[in-house]
């Protein structure tokens, strides 16, 4: 498991140097409302990533339940922000339903989140 921790923690800075990459396209061109919106979706998923996978490191619990939470944020954070940003550069998308599958998998992730929260509250921390 701390080997796709550390990856996680790897994809973080990924996700957060291309959050840096499109809130400066979206301040430079016409019409990059819709990168805007993927520059906050990878930035704050960025951010919370360490946060997820450290939980994931110390809890007892829900350390798996943290893991299944950080891969679902991390995984539907690209996926939403790729097609978003994609359509707007390309004006294609990648498939079909791709940023919803995103969207979806973020929300998810949180969800899961929450369980692993709740885990740990009920079930003792570390």
């Amino acid at each position: 498991m701390r080997k796709t921790l550390d990856a996680l923690n790897a994809w973080a800075g990924l996700l957060g140097a291309c959050g840096v990459a499109a809130a400066a396209a979206a301040a430079h061109m016409p019409g990059g409302e819709s990168l805007r919106s993927v520059a906050l979706v990878l930035l704050v998923h960025a951010a919370a990533l360490p946060g997820l996978t450290a939980r994931a490191r110390e809890s007892s619990a829900g350390g798996r339940l943290w893991l299944a939470a950080a891969l679902a944020t991390a995984l539907g954070a690209a996926l939403f922000s790729a097609d978003v940003a994609r359509l707007t550069l390309r004006g294609a998308r990648l498939f079909p339903f791709a940023a919803p599958a995103g969207g979806t998998a973020m929300i998810l992730g949180w969800l899961i989140a929450s369980v692993a929260g709740l885990a740990d509250l009920f079930r003792g921390y570390p």
